[in-house]
Order: C-alpha cells, then structure tokens, then sequence
C-alpha cells in the first residue's frame, strides 16, 4: 500500500487557514457573549498575522527559487503560495462581513459606537480636532516620497497613511506617507457618552492637511504591511546563540513585504504607487472594506464601560490546600502525585513549587526549561532568589522561541546577573519540553522531585490556555529528568530511559512502536483503542503509520484543535480514525496520548504535537501518568470533551468541519462544564476551610538562607 499518495494528505498551511476559519465561527456564533464575539474576531487577525509573518514568508522565499519539491499533499512552494493567499482573501471577506453587518451593529444596540467624523456631535467634533492639534500633531512626523526623498522604510504591522496632494494652483501629484504613532491608543473615548470611540486614523486623516501647509490634499487612505518576520539563525556557523539570536532580530524588520493591506476606497493611482515601492505581487494585495488590522477589537471591548453581562462570567479556579503557600508543598508531593488541569486548577501551585524550593534549607538545586515566561515572571524572581540563597539553579531558556526571542533574552541575562546558570539553547534544536527538577536533601537520602506540564511556565497564559501537569517524586522519572539536563548542560548520552520519552526521536520511536504493537493485536482480532488530543498533525510519516494502523482495524480517536493534514473516510485506510477539533472560551493545548490495547491501559502526557519539527528538531518531553486515579482523571477528561457537542466540530472526508449533530441529546461543552465543576470543588473548599482553619507553613531558614535583597513581592530588575 503506498501511503504517500499525496491524495492521502491536507495542505499543512491551508488546513491552518480552516483552522482560522473555526475560530472566525466563533466571532459568528450567537450564542457566545457578544463582546467575547469581538475578541474572537481580533483574535483571527493576530493568528493571520503571524502566519503571514512566518509560514507564509516561508513559502516565498522557497517560490523565489522556485523551489521545486512539493509538499505531501503534491503543491509546489508557488502552488502553496497561491492558494493560501485566495483563501485568506475569502477569510478576509468574511472577517469584515462579520464586523460590518453582525458586530458593530449588535454593540450600538447596546450603547457602543463606533463612529466616522460624519457622525460626531458639536462637543465630540470640537474635541477631536484639539485632541489632533494638541496631541498628535506634535509627534506625527510626513515622510515626502519623491526624486530627492526616497520612499520611506515602512515597518511590520504598523498603520500608516498613505497622502496624495498637489501644491496651490499645480497640476502635479505629490506622494507622501505618515506612520499612525503606536504611542497613543488606537481607540479614543469620545466625550458626552460613555461607550462613543473613534479610531485614531479617522482623526488624523480628517485634519491630515494641517501637515501639509500650502499643499491641497487630494487622498489620504491607511495601509500596512506584514513583512517576513521569520528567524534566520545560522546556528551551525556561530559560536555564540545569543549574539546571533540579537543580530537576527535587527535584520528581522527589514524583510519581505509579503502582505499589503489597504482601504477599499483607495484610488488607482496611489494603490499603483505603494505596490511598486513595496514591491508585492498582485496577489498579496488585500482591500478592506473597514478598519484595517482588526486586532483594536480587543482594545476597544477592553476600554468599554460596564456591560460585564456581554462577556464570559467568570469562575474560580479550584486549588488544593496541600498545595498552596500554607502548607509543606514538598510533603503534598511525597504523598502521592499530582495532576494539574489549567486553568480550571490554579497555576499558582506551580509557582509555589519553585518559591518554597527557592527558600527551603534542604533545596541543593533547581533545574529547570523555559521557553515563554510572562513580561513579569514571579518564577524567574524566585529562581534568581534560590540563587542569591546559594543554591544551584540552572536554568535552559530558549532565546529562540518565536517572537519571544526579545524577551527571553532579557531574562536569560537577568537570571545570569542574579547568580543562574543559564543555558542559551541548544544548537540546532528549539527546547519545547516543560521540566522542572528540584534536588533536596531528606533524611533517607537525597531525592528528586519533578514537575513536568504541557505547557508553558507562563502565569499569564496559564489563565486561558488549556495545560496539564504533573508533580510527582517517581525515583526512575527522577533518574530520567537528571539525565535530560545532563544532556541539556553538557555531554550525556544515556543509552536508555527508565519512563520519559524524549525528542529529536525518542518521541516518534516510542509512538511507532505503540502503533506497530496496535496493529499487530488489532490483526490478531483483538480491541485496540488509541486516544490522541494535540494542536496539530501534520507529519507525514507518523499520518501513515496512524493510516496503516486504521487499515488493520484500530479505532483512533483524534481530538486536533488547529492544523490536521491527514483526511478522514478514505475507503480501506482511515475508514476507523475520527478526528475532532475543539475551538472555544480557552485555548486547547494539552497534548494526551492513551493506548487501550484489549483493556491494558496507559496514559501519557507530553509538550509534543505530531509535527516534524517536534518530533525531529526539538527537545520535547513525553511522560506517563502511572497513578491510578490520576490516569483515570486523564481518561474522564479526555472523555467529556470527546463528548462535547456544542464547541466540536468533526474533520469530513472533503477537508470541512460540520458541528455535531446534537438533536435529541442535551448540549454538553466540556469547557462550561470544567469551569462549573471547579467552581464548585473551589466553593466546596472554602467551607471546608471556614469549618477549620490551617496554619500558614513557611519553610524553616537557616541564617544563611535567608534571603538577602529580594522578598516575594520584590523586582528582580
């Protein structure tokens, strides 16, 4: 059977875009809080921006060498490049279908305006034109395009104007262009009613001519471009990663213009005047019909007063005693493990593990991965205190994490100046796992305890993006974890693992095997059940290892929120995998991975989708939940949201995704449902704790240990 028929296959980029294309659904679906609709719709924006900005880039620069290898699903670099652009241009209609004919007229019913110069009263129309002179004025800055002045270097994702004028009583048409300052908000509250706005550019272009004295301004229309925003470090040819890391994010802002935006009402003449100076393909022109860059959504819906009944209500996270600042967290953890399910479990157990670690005397050393930290990490304070307080912290941050690479590197040198040891990453190799192992010294030896998650260590992020962890004490995990740092710091090659998986490779071996093991029992006439939840599936090899698994009967479950590049319903080779996608309040991001094979069951977490570059070209992290009433919390989770039948959409065999059928089933949203189900278990604990007051536990210090300039609420700046 040759499973490389490209006819098996999805476009990896044009099943991202219907991807995008699910979340849009949401800005579309009634039954979402209304301004949580218009965070949706910003949010298509910002995920269409940064796929312009990195895959789309890519794809040209592999068109402009007509590169000629293509992909799985048979399209060359310039096919792909084609095709994504004539979709996005689709999307792009109905991103502003959505706002023009749904949103904005569903928020005025409320009280919300977004208003043109036309439809400002005398107050806000007086206002407006001092808040120009008063304060834009000053800092707009006319950058002339002509034979003596050359056209300006217009930057990444910046709002500019475009302005076509002609000098009193002249024929000819001058060029010149203004960058909207970034300093300012973009939406400005208007006086006489709380919830009136207008934007930024209506306000500039309306008094655009006082920059131009003597001059007649014929046009003004915004534009943007997305440039090609992809990292290019040359690792194998630099002996410093963090000056190359630096360097390339200089060169960054200068690359390709490869998306122009412009306002449909722009004329002819100076559409042709800006495609010629940015030097863009017909192609990657987009008109819009309303506010360019929608992401001010989210700024505006920020910036509304009241209306909290049109947004998402909130709920409370539930966090157990045994693991918050009052008690022995390292005692919680030597009692049995714990399972972590954010944001429906507070994150902040996993901050307190590194701050009871960094101020415990028996702490010897904090080992610890780093690839999205929050702008105002608690956790690089409390790793920069276990230093100050002598203990060994090591500390792996990837300065190449996309578009993090700027903040990564200030807190790889802000740990380096509070006393870590601090690995820049690793040559060739992104580190994506998410490790934690803290060394103590106990009365029966030294021992090793661990957190590993799916996620990032980002409080932040923790809120709204779904993770799970574990904590545990397991002795072979504990062997393993010391081994993988070994590797990460120095020279180690362990020839095997006791229990955790690792990539480049160790990951793909492990799941081939279970696949070859699947197959070889479902032949054998016996039950297999594979279970797999991850962001996305695009890798070729491990897709026809799943098809050939499916072809000897093995029933494969797949809920894969974002890119799916295998097809479903191919008669005789994925007759038996289902695949779902979940879009909804929070982020899907965990990554499970269960086997069932004739009722022998077992459950593993992991930082790893089934893509290429995880399972070749990255550290990554895939570890088993041996617990047996934790492995059963996996099961039921995974479980409910399978069931799910408000927020699951189902891949067909022709690439759509259809909602569930739910008629004569009542609406189940796993989401919903975990959210009430830890507020619940929260408000259950506050009785509890109501009935019986705790002790606050603070880990005894020696005078040594105590900490000499930093304290918990203190800046490590």
């Amino acid at each position: 059977m040759n499973f490389k028929n490209p006819d098996y296959y999805t476009n990896r980029e044009l099943s991202w875009i219907d991807f995008n294309d699910r979340v849009l659904e949401e800005s579309r679906d009634r039954s979402n809080p209304l301004l949580e609709r218009l965070k949706f719709l910003s949010i298509t924006q910002s995920n269409l921006d940064e796929f312009f900005m990195v895959r789309v880039a890519s794809l040209a620069k592999l068109a402009s060498v007509d590169y000629p290898k293509p992909d799985a699903s048979g399209l060359t670099a310039d096919e792909q490049l084609r095709a994504v652009n004539k979709k996005a241009h689709a999307m792009l209609t109905k991103q502003y279908t959505t706002l023009q004919r749904s949103l904005l007229p569903a928020i005025e019913q409320h009280g919300v305006y977004l208003k043109t110069m036309a439809e400002l009263t005398t107050e806000q129309y007086e206002f407006v034109k001092s808040y120009f002179h008063d304060e834009l004025y000053p800092v707009l800055t006319p950058m002339a395009d002509d034979s003596s002045r050359p056209f300006p270097f217009i930057s990444n994702d910046s709002l500019n104007i475009a302005v076509q004028l002609v000098k009193h009583k002249e024929s000819t048409h001058l060029f010149a262009t203004l960058q909207v300052p970034d300093v300012f908000p973009r939406v400005v509250r208007l006086p006489g009613a709380k919830n009136d706005f207008i934007l930024i550019e209506t306000i500039i272009k309306a008094f655009v001519g006082a920059l131009f004295v003597n001059y007649r301004v014929k046009e003004a229309a915004t534009f943007r471009v997305i440039r090609d925003m992809d990292l290019d470090v040359a690792e194998e040819d630099t002996s410093d990663l963090l000056k190359e890391v630096q360097q390339q994010l200089k060169l960054r802002e200068h690359g390709h213009v490869i998306r122009l935006e412009v306002e449909s009402t722009i004329s002819k003449k100076l559409l042709k005047r800006l495609t010629k100076q940015l030097d863009i393909h017909e192609y990657a022109i987009y008109e819009v019909s309303g506010p360019i860059d929608l992401t001010f959504l989210n700024e505006l819906v920020k910036r509304i007063v009241g209306l909290e009944q049109l947004k998402y209500q909130p709920f409370t996270a539930y966090e157990s005693p045994e693991l918050n600042h009052d008690h022995d967290i390292f005692k919680a953890i030597r009692t049995h493990d714990w399972l972590m399910h954010h944001p429906y479990d507070m994150f902040d157990p996993v901050v307190e593990f590194i701050r009871q670690s960094s101020v415990d005397p028996d702490v010897l050393a904090i080992k610890m991965t780093l690839y999205r930290v929050s702008g105002d990490s608690p956790i690089i304070r409390y790793l920069g205190r276990a230093a100050q307080n002598g203990k060994q912290v090591t500390v792996l941050v990837e300065v190449k994490a996309r578009f993090d690479e700027q903040n990564n590197v200030h807190w790889a040198r802000q740990l380096e100046k509070m006393g870590c040891h601090v690995i820049y990453g690793l040559i060739g190799l992104k580190t994506h796992c998410k490790l934690t192992l803290v060394v103590r010294r106990e009365q029966g030896g030294i021992r090793r305890y661990m957190h590993m998650g799916t996620g990032n260590y980002n409080d932040v992020t923790a809120h709204f993006y779904t993770d799970m962890g574990l904590f545990t004490t397991n002795a072979d995990m504990g062997i393993d974890a010391t081994n993988i740092f070994n590797m990460l710091s120095g020279y180690s090659e362990p020839p095997y693992f006791h229990l955790l998986h690792i990539s480049p490779q160790g990951i793909r071996d492990f799941i081939n095997e279970r696949l070859n093991q699947a197959t070889k029992l479902a032949k054998e006439g016996r039950p297999v059940h594979i279970q797999m939840k991850m962001n996305s599936l695009s890798d070729q090899p491990m897709i026809a290892h799943l098809y050939e698994a499916s072809r000897a009967g093995v029933k494969i479950d797949l809920i894969i929120r974002g890119i799916c590049c295998l097809k479903v319903g191919i008669p005789g080779i994925s007759d038996n995998i289902t695949v779902h996608s979940i879009v909804g309040r929070f982020l899907e991001h965990s990554r499970i991975y269960i086997f069932d094979f004739d009722g022998e069951r077992s459950f593993y977490l992991s930082s790893a989708d089934l893509m290429t570059r995880n399972l070749n070209r990255r550290v990554e992290l895939l570890f088993p939940v041996l617990q047996e009433d934790l492995a059963e919390r996996v099961s039921r989770i995974y479980q409910t949201m399978w069931t799910d039948n408000v927020k699951t959409r189902v891949l067909q065999p022709d690439d759509t995704y259809l909602h569930v059928d739910r008629r004569g089933r009542p609406a189940l949203d796993a989401q919903t449902l975990f959210t009430q189900q830890a507020t619940e278990r929260a408000e259950a604990q506050k009785a509890t704790e109501r009935r019986s007051p705790t002790n606050e536990f603070q880990p005894m210090l020696s005078p040594e240990n105590q900490p000499t300039t930093l304290d918990d609420g203190s800046d490590t700046n």
